[in-house]
């Protein structure tokens, strides 16, 4: 399969004070897990094709291994200087999915920000990506196999390696989006391969599958979670008779807790993490519950039902100020949760509920005190956090996933559409929007990310880089 970076080049200054910018010759590393491709253009004119080689050892499971990492480095996450776009793990570093970038535009021209460049050959799938240290990092299913894609800023592939058996299911593709953390890179295949790569190069430090280890089954659409680093410690959810939640060692892979079973299945959710009167706890969503475990002990807190159709649970609980919101499809709803303790126990008592807003997988952002994402039936819902009352409900784009930055929303529809809107409660604007190019087939279900002046697009194969930078005119 090919793996094709296209150049786009922008519009001239004078029209939208816009500078044009055009992206070099393509190149490809070549690794034990892929093949090179040849680069083209937009148009299709082959270009000079560059290499640049990665020296990758034996792509099988180092267990226990720091592989190559500098013995300073071996355990340390450390966050970059901030001169590189960092956005290092699904929903970014503090799980708001807010973008910190300022001096972006606040409108749109009529046909969408400038592309700068769209990358192809990541392989099919609906995983979002990640940055940090000049890597953008993704996964897809390619020949039947899931792999990791690292590219450089101006989208050249500069590895991909194998992370096991692609899901060919409904739905087939990636689901996990790759987390970073200081020098490694972790990733969560469909199939529950939990495998640890050197950032850099690609190398397999580490590889292990969680389902078989916590004697777990599959579930119906294959798991979907982005894994968490959390010190030490990597957390992720294979739920099933054994266990709920489960931390690894990030350097070996070997487990340090797990956490007791619930009955439940996993679901579809990512881990996040709160801490509440000193104690940090771990949330998630599993098939039939939204549960919380002891970060430091893997002692199981609490259970609170939440059933929906299809054992949908997929939304990345939120935690603020001692109350954790959920939400799901089908027509569930939401609900936000007040967290007690007494005795040193942790319980959760609801403190509303609402079928307003029943989100599927795109979603939701707390951002001053209101909740905005897509219901389930394709309308743009915004609560309010202390009450769970509706101030609208608009149609928009269409359903879809979304993120934020500078008080603006980007949506992104399941069909395509993508959209700016302002953060308001009072009403859904569409000030701008545009269509995005397909770059495959299947719903457009990866979620869009703000880093480095840029919004980040994903379909299927393809993954579009556009340029929203506010410009100044001299």
């Amino acid at each position: 399969m090919s793996r094709t970076v296209f150049a786009a080049r922008l519009l001239p200054c004078a029209l939208f004070a816009f500078f044009a910018l055009v992206l070099g010759t393509c190149g490809c590393a070549r690794s034990q897990e892929s093949q090179p491709a040849a680069a083209r253009s937009e148009i299709g004119t082959p270009k000079a094709e560059g290499s640049t080689e990665v020296a990758l050892a034996d792509a099988g499971a180092v267990s226990g291994s720091t592989a190559g990492i500098p013995a300073s480095e071996a355990r340390r996450g450390d966050k970059p200087s901030g001169l590189l776009p960092y956005w290092s793990r699904f929903h970014g570093e503090d799980f708001t999915n807010i973008s910190k970038e300022v001096g972006l535009l606040k409108e749109w021209p009529a046909d969408g920000p400038p592309l700068l460049w769209r990358a192809t050959g990541i392989g099919e799938g609906y995983s979002s990506v990640t940055l940090a240290d000049g890597r953008i990092f993704t996964a897809g299913d390619i020949d039947q196999r899931c792999m990791v894609t690292a590219l450089d800023l101006d989208g050249r592939i500069l590895w991909q390696a194998d992370n096991g058996r692609a899901w060919t299911g409904d739905y087939p593709g990636s689901r996990g989006t790759p987390t970073i953390d200081g020098p490694r890179v972790y990733h969560e295949s469909a199939h529950g391969q939990v495998t640890c790569y050197e950032a850099a190069s690609g190398r397999k430090v580490w590889s292990v599958n969680i389902l078989e280890r916590f004697q777990a089954r599959n579930i119906q659409w294959a798991l979907a979670e982005s894994v968490l680093i959390d010190g030490d410690k990597l957390i992720c959810c294979p739920g099933g008779p054994k266990t709920s939640i489960v931390a690894l060692d990030k350097m070996t892979g070997e487990t340090i807790w797990a956490a007791p079973s619930t009955g439940d299945s996993a679901s579809y959710a990512s881990p996040s993490i709160g801490v509440f009167k000193g104690r940090r706890i771990v949330f998630t969503m599993n098939a039939k519950a939204v549960i919380g475990v002891d970060a430091d002990s893997g002692k199981l807190l609490f259970r609170y039902p939440h059933t929906t159709m299809y054992d949908v649970n997929a939304l990345m609980p939120i935690y603020h100020e001692g109350c954790v919101f959920i939400s799901t499809g089908y027509g569930s709803g939401s609900v936000l949760l007040e967290l007690q303790e007494e005795g040193g126990e942790v319980s959760v008592r609801r403190r509303w509920a609402s079928k307003d807003l029943d989100n599927h997988h795109g979603g939701v952002i707390l951002l001053d005190g209101y909740l905005y994402g897509s219901a389930h039936g394709g309308r743009w819902v915004c609560l309010d956090w202390a009450t769970g009352r509706a101030s609208y409900s608009s149609s928009g784009v269409g359903k879809g996933s979304l993120t934020a930055a500078e008080g603006m929303l980007y949506v992104f529809s399941e069909r395509g559409q993508v959209g700016l809107v302002p953060a308001d409660p009072a009403e859904h604007r569409v000030v701008s929007r545009f269509r995005m190019p397909s770059g495959g087939s299947g719903p457009y279900w990866a979620h869009p990310v703000v880093c480095g002046g840029r919004l980040y697009l994903r379909h299927s194969d393809t993954l579009f880089a556009y340029d929203i930078r506010e410009k100044t005119v001299p």
